[in-house]
Parts: structure tokens; sequence; C-alpha cells
């Protein structure tokens, strides 16, 4: 369960040199706690957010502190948060103007603070105006500050437990000074981050295919063992443990396991990761195959480790074919 207890927005207008920042906090009616709880359901659970912990000497973990003692009331605190920010992105090369969203809220009994910025997005809204004569007029107004809707994602966003601090973000890439930099976890939050879960199984798959090459052997059944394996160890635990996985695949080839956990101890992502095991789930119980052909098959991956439903083939002129079997009816889609 989600409660606001306080939010408000500033405008960080960086196309044109401008900072506005509310003197008041937002009027938490209907559609505004409907827009902010939607946003923190769809973030917090995010398979791309990072876990951050701040370096000791972070300026922001100050900031926040004082804050949580009530050093600065919300609004004084939202100001030099959207005030840090914007001194950042003003340095940042082909940033677009943004809007700041920071919430003091209750997620699951939990006091967390949350950020959100709102890259300012183009679309068209209706204008009404009346003329000298009373007539009615209505046209087409391209806005420039459109917020991320219902259905849409932040692109950028921050949450801070404030009962143990640890942080779950979201960030991207900026261009500062030559450097490609998370600007908002490096330079604005000033901590440490984990790999994501999303990355962490991309790193997997991708390992996984390279030691696969390396060694000759069948990339499609050892892509399918990795998301057999994490779908059997989901059902028990939220979590996905990168060497356990590779433990699992490459059983049968001590070699290739070490190679395995070589290159993932090397890239950074050798510890387990907390996923959302519906979401997660759901990915792994299915394979999506694609060949040379353009045709596109779509497997449940426990399907791989029998031959009753389907069957891979090595033809001699090393072409491959794939059978399917026991069908009772197939029905267009």
């Amino acid at each position: 369960m989600v409660v606001i207890d306080k939010a408000i927005l500033h405008i960080l207008d960086v196309n044109e040199s401008n900072e506005v920042f509310s003197e008041g906090l937002l009027n938490m009616d209907m559609s505004t706690v409907e827009f902010l709880i939607k946003h923190i359901e769809k973030t917090m659970d995010s398979q791309d957010a990072k876990k951050g912990t701040f370096y000791e000497d972070s300026e922001f973990k100050k900031l926040v502190t004082g804050y949580k003692n009530e050093e600065m009331d919300f609004i004084s605190f939202s100001r030099e948060v959207a005030s840090s920010l914007y001194k950042l992105l003003i340095t940042a090369e082909g940033v677009t103007s943004a809007d700041v969203l920071i919430c003091d809220a209750r997620i699951d009994e939990v006091r967390q603070l949350v950020i959100f910025k709102c890259n300012n997005h183009q679309g068209y809204v209706h204008q009404v105006s009346v003329d000298e004569d009373g007539k009615v007029n209505t046209e087409l107004v391209n806005n420039y500050a459109i917020l991320p809707g219902l259905s849409q994602k932040m692109d950028e966003f921050v949450f801070i437990n404030l009962e143990t601090m640890e942080v779950l973000s979201k960030a991207k890439k900026y261009n500062v000074e030559g450097n490609s930099i998370y600007l908002i976890p490096e330079l604005l939050l000033e901590c440490a981050q984990a790999p994501s879960p999303a990355e962490t199984i991309k790193e997997i798959n991708k390992v996984v295919k390279k030691v696969t090459e390396a060694y000759c052997q069948d990339q499609v059944a050892a892509a399918a063992a990795v998301k057999n394996f994490i779908a059997e160890n989901l059902e028990n635990e939220a979590v996905i443990d990168p060497v356990a996985v590779g433990k699992e695949v490459f059983q049968a080839n001590p070699s290739m396991q070490a190679d395995y956990s070589q290159a993932m101890e090397d890239a950074g992502f050798a510890e387990p990761v907390a996923v959302n095991q519906e979401a997660t789930l759901k990915k792994m119980r299915k394979h999506k195959l694609s060949t040379d052909t353009g045709i596109e098959i779509t497997i449940p991956t426990d399907y791989f480790d029998s031959t009753e439903y389907v069957e891979f083939f090595k033809n001699e002129d090393g072409s491959m074919s794939i059978t399917l079997k026991n069908i009772q009816n197939i029905s267009n889609r």
C-alpha cells in the first residue's frame, strides 16, 4: 500500500536556462494522488532499477539525513535537491528540460523518499479561445512539457528508504566533459550501484553464448537450460544466483563452468540478485527461436528437456531441422 504524505513539483528548464521552484506542496486531489501512486507502483518493482549504497562522504546522504532529522522542512529540502540536479544537468550534453517530482511517502508502512525525473515530452493539446465578438474557437497547440501518462514509464527515478538509507534507482547515462556517466547516482546521489536484475539476466545469457561458442556446443540448448534453471529456482525464491546458473548449465564440462564463472566475476555479475518473481517467471517459461529463414517459434522452456513435443535434428549438410510433435490443433494468431 502506498500513502503520499507530501509531494512537490519543480521545473528544470535547461533549454531556457531557467529553474522554477514551487513555493507550495502539490494539491493532493484524486487525480494527483492517482498519478503519483500509479507511477510509484509501476517503478518500485522495475527490473531495470539498481540497488545502491551511499558513499560515506556523500553530500546527498547528509542532505537527506538532515531532512529526516527535521533540520529543514520538505519544501526547502526539495528545492536543494532540484537545484543540485539542475546544476548537474546543465553540464551534460543533449539534455532535455524536465520536471522533478519529489514525494515523502509510505510504501508498505516504510517511509521512503521518491524522486521522479520526468523528461518533458512533446505532444498536442487542444486550446479554446473566445474572440472580441464572443465567437468560440478551438485549435491544436504543440505542448513541449507533457508528463508521462499513467500507461508510460518514468525516465529516471530514485527511491530512498529513510529507515535504512538504502537506494533504488534507474538512471540514464549522460555525456559530461567527454565522459559517459550515470549522472544521478554517480554525481547527484554519490552512491555505489549493484547490477540490476535485467542487466544480470542479459549478462548471464551473453556469457553462456560466448562460452558455448568457444567450445562449439549447442547454443540453443544452453540458452534454454538457463531459462529452465532460473524458472525452477524462482518457484521457491525470488533470487537469481549467476554462479549457480553456470554450475547447472555446464555441469558436464568443468572447463566451460570455470570459464563462465571467471567471465561473470570479471564483469562484476557474480553476486545473487533479487528479482520480481512473477514478471521474471513469465519471461523464463517461454523460449523464442528465430531462424535465418524468417520463421519464429515460441516454445515452453521445459519442453526442451523432452522429445515428446519438440525435437531438434542436425542434418548431414550442417543445417538444422525442428520437429513439433503431438499437436492436436493449430490456430491462427
